[in-house]
């Protein structure tokens, strides 16, 4: 039986940025930050066999099942903010991929629902019994046209997720700065917390909400920012048992990784051990 703290489910993706593919996609960001954050980490999900990902996800158990082609996009960064292309899609992901000598430890663990490209089967909510379950959903409020210019959209059946989950994290660019969406979405979870780019996140749990700011730091790259933002607020969250005190350590986490391009945004050490006494100065 192979025990994990981090499962987390989604597409990697092939990045195209500026002619040069990298590896990306909410799993391979929140894999690495779990990883940072001494977790056992599993990662299931869709890929056509030829993407090399031994390099990008090394520590990860990665069960990859193989599809046609990999879920590609291109992202264009402009003063106007990111616009995205959508050139291909693997396969939906579903509960039957879920290995059965898999286990994510129940009180402790964390499942990770993290869709990119609309890849994540509604049936996944009834898939992991009592384990904590966090969801970013950004990928079911994303659609494309014939070309693949990708545009917002509304989130089909948000119920059942908002449901299950323990945690959802998504962003200002999610919901089109709808305040009054974000508003039923925090009625219907148990916590919701919203980013907002350099500027921080706001939390919404049991009719309670707070706002924490970001370190002001030099941004190079904000690519998979909020999904390290999410990574760390769950990890943090399950091992402290405080929103607010998860919420300054996503902050604190996210911050150093947008001073990064890549892959290469994910935590390093001396970075964790360092929003780590921000914690305890925090506590005492």
């Amino acid at each position: 039986m192979l025990e994990l703290d981090y499962l987390v489910i989604g597409h990697v993706t092939r990045d195209l940025v500026n002619g040069d593919f990298a590896v990306g996609g909410t799993v391979s960001y929140a894999a690495r930050t779990a990883l940072a954050l001494h977790c056992r980490v599993g990662i299931i999900t869709s890929a056509s066999p030829d993407l090399d990902l031994s390099q990008a996800l090394d520590g990860a158990q990665v069960m990859r099942f193989p599809a046609s082609k990999t879920t590609t996009f291109e992202n264009i960064y402009t003063s106007d903010g990111r616009h995205q292309l959508v050139h291909s899609v693997a396969d939906t992901l579903v509960p039957d991929m879920v290995p059965s000598h898999w286990r994510v430890i129940t009180g402790k663990g964390i499942v990770h629902v993290g869709p990119v490209a609309q890849e994540c089967d509604p049936a996944l909510t009834d898939a992991f019994g009592d384990v904590f379950v966090g969801v970013t959903p950004q990928g079911w409020m994303r659609s494309w046209d014939q070309s693949g210019h990708v545009s917002s959209c509304l989130w089909e059946k948000p119920e059942p997720w908002l449901i299950r989950a323990d945690a959802v994290v998504l962003s200002d660019e999610d919901v089109g700065g709808d305040h009054s969406l974000v508003a039923q979405y925090a009625s219907r979870t148990r916590l919701l917390v919203v980013t907002h780019g350099v500027t921080g996140c706001t939390v919404y749990t049991q009719g309670q909400t707070r706002s924490f700011y970001a370190p002001v730091v030099r941004e190079v790259d904000p690519t998979g920012a909020g999904d390290i933002f999410a990574a760390a607020f769950f990890v943090s969250l399950q091992r402290c048992g405080d929103p607010w005190l998860a919420a300054r350590f996503g902050n604190c986490i996210a911050a150093g990784s947008v001073t990064r391009a890549g892959l290469a945004a994910t935590p390093r050490p001396d970075e964790v051990a360092c929003c780590e006494q921000l914690l305890i100065a925090e506590v005492d």
